[in-house]
């Protein structure tokens, strides 16, 4: 039995468990440690596990953990919250760079605003169709570090978020690894016009969450190669906080990729694990 301390932390309402892993605390099992310490009814209780390591390529490395346990590629709400947190005690500076399974990304920690610039997404493919259900779906998919597929909806409001995106979350045409799901529709949130609402199913949870950061960014560039928006995309999250998305496009290549929004500390403690 091993005391570990942790910071919880949450990106426009998505929420993290944050361990200063560089000594090796959490050992050769981090996956089951992500099991313990996301389940919200005997522990802590977090979307995701984020560990924050030594890196040789960067100033610091991220490895983030699915609540199943499984790890994944990248985060951008994660890498978010690891960047204030290494910037409020003093582990870095307030503009630095971290390594991720994905690639390097540069963070810029302002106050409780985060700005962060991801590698530059691939595989844009729109208006392709699925059978799920029994009936034909329209998507769109992009990897913004991790997969996402995006469905375009007139309304939010009655969609079956858990249900419809686990059904293409594991359809064969995701196979093997599944996908992100991302539900958006084109009303205008915060009173611009190039807005998005959008909701998520995240893969690794198995649910719906308050916002993806990964998400947010596959809908707002989604939005961008269908409808012509303008960087920045404003995306109005589940949680209702707004999550901004820069961008520079060349053809039907996007690249300069910013994530921006709110991370908040809700509190720090200790737990056995």
């Amino acid at each position: 039995m091993k005391i570990i301390s942790f910071t919880k932390m949450a990106g426009a309402g998505n929420d993290f468990v944050i361990v200063d892993n560089r000594s090796g605390i959490l050992g050769a099992n981090p996956a089951g440690s992500a099991r313990k310490l996301c389940d919200r009814k005997r522990s802590i209780g977090a979307d995701g596990l984020v560990l924050l390591e030594k890196s040789k390529k960067a100033e610091l490395r991220m490895r983030i953990f699915n609540p199943d346990g499984s790890e994944a590629e990248m985060c951008g709400n994660g890498v978010r919250c690891l960047a204030k947190l290494a910037a409020d005690k003093k582990i870095t500076k307030r503009k630095m760079s971290i390594e991720t399974a994905a690639g390097i990304v540069t963070v810029e920690v302002r106050k409780n605003i985060v700005k962060a610039r991801l590698t530059d997404p691939r595989d844009l493919k729109l208006n392709f169709s699925v059978n799920v259900n029994g009936g034909p779906k329209n998507l769109n998919f992009i990897d913004t570090g991790v997969p996402h597929a995006v469905m375009v909806l007139d309304s939010l409001e009655d969609t079956d978020v858990s249900g419809l995106g686990k059904e293409i979350c594991f359809h064969p045409h995701f196979a093997p690894q599944g996908t992100n799901v991302d539900f958006i529709s084109f009303k205008k949130a915060g009173g611009t016009p190039n807005a998005i609402e959008i909701r998520t199913y995240e893969r690794g949870i198995e649910s719906e969450t308050l916002s993806c950061g990964t998400g947010s960014t596959a809908g707002a560039l989604v939005a961008a190669a269908l409808k012509g928006y303008p960087s920045p995309v404003f995306v109005k999250t589940e949680s209702g906080e707004i999550l901004k998305v820069y961008f520079s496009r060349k053809g039907g290549r996007f690249y300069d990729v910013y994530l921006e929004g709110p991370v908040t500390v809700s509190f720090e403690g200790s737990v056995n694990l």
